[in-house]
This record gives C-alpha cells, structure tokens and sequence, in this order.
C-alpha cells in the first residue's frame, strides 16, 4: 500500500464531506458526470460510502471517492476525483488503495469500476481488466 503524501489524512467521516466542493468538481470537470445536478449529488452521497482526502492544515478537501456497497458481497468504486492543484503526488492511488482496504473487513467477494483514462492509478491500486468482460451487461435508460 503506498503512504499518503505528508500533510494529508483519508477520512469516512461522512460530516467531513464538502458537498459543494464535491458537486463542483464531478458536474463540472469530470467527463462521467458533467452537468449532474446538484440533488442527484446528494442523493448519492447519502446512499454512498464516501472518503475524502483532507488537506491536514487547512482542513480543505482535496479528492473524494465513493462506494455503492451491500458490505457483503459486491461494490462499485465511483466519482474518484483529485483537485488539480495535487495532482502527481500519489493521492489518488492512495486513496483507491484506502478504500480497498476498508472494503477488506467487509469480505466483499469484488469491487468494480469504470474510467476511461485512469488504468494506471487503478492498477496501482491492484485492480485488473475483467477476465470475461463477456460475461457482463448494463442496462442503460
């Protein structure tokens, strides 16, 4: 597991969660989720297992994540997001290995995820292509 960068904590305290800051940059800046409303960001942060990364001086969030999750058998790792202005120091494969290993107690049989161009951070973190994307479907409104 890599060491988070000095100066910042991982919290799943859901009361820690800017939820302002955390709108702003998935609706805005984020490709899976530009223009969702703020509602619907809510919704799915109260319906979510959600981490933050928090500068530990300022107290300022810097990168959020959350999980859709039974805690039995299955989760949805989603809306990985780091500010830009820490960028390349390894928060967010810190991050996703935080949640893996939070995840762990559960004794979830798989967590899955979906991104376009972010393989690398993910790898990191251990997560692998499915060995028989075949075998899966969506069903899309």
């Amino acid at each position: 597991m890599s060491d988070l960068a000095t100066g910042y904590e991982i919290s799943t305290d859901p009361d820690r969660i800017d939820a302002e800051r955390v709108h702003r940059w998935l609706s805005e800046d984020a490709y899976w989720a530009l223009g969702r409303s703020r509602e619907k960001q809510d919704r799915a942060i109260a319906g979510s297992l959600n981490f933050g990364v928090y500068d530990t001086a300022s107290g300022e969030q810097v990168a959020y994540a959350r999980v859709i999750t039974d805690r039995a058998t299955f989760g949805w790792l989603c809306d990985v997001y780091v500010d830009p202005s820490v960028r390349g120091k390894g928060i967010g494969t810190s991050l996703v290995e935080a949640v893996r290993e939070h995840l762990r107690e559960y004794g979830l049989r798989r967590i899955l995820l979906a991104t376009h161009d972010a393989h690398g951070v993910y790898e990191k973190a251990g997560f692998t292509p499915l060995a028989q994307p075949d075998q899966w479907m969506a069903y899309l409104y």
